[in-house]
């Protein structure tokens, strides 16, 4: 039995160590939020509710877009358009 609870504990612990969008510790505010597919056309200003970069754990570096419809899309950090959108929120939040 102990063995049994043992090899449970471990393929437990395993399958954990796997998992990409855990807690980074017991004080983060928000979910970690990755992206794994990207949208690579355009979008509008006015479309745009929100955008924040991808957490830094994340393997994949992006934004992550909050639009006026409700959906969340990522981007490439490589995208001018993007890069105006989060440049201008980070210069309405100072």
């Amino acid at each position: 039995m102990k063995t049994l609870s043992f090899t449970v504990g471990l393929l437990l612990l395993l399958a954990a160590s796997y998992c990409t969008a855990m807690p980074h510790g017991v004080n983060e505010i928000a979910p970690v939020r990755c992206c794994f597919k990207f949208y690579t056309g355009g979008m509008r200003q006015a479309e745009i509710i929100n955008i924040i970069k991808t957490h830094s754990s994340c393997r994949e570096k992006g934004f992550v877009v909050s639009t006026a419809t409700g959906r969340e899309i990522c981007v490439s950090l490589n995208l001018k358009w993007a890069q105006r959108a989060f440049n201008q929120q980070q210069a309405d939040e100072v």
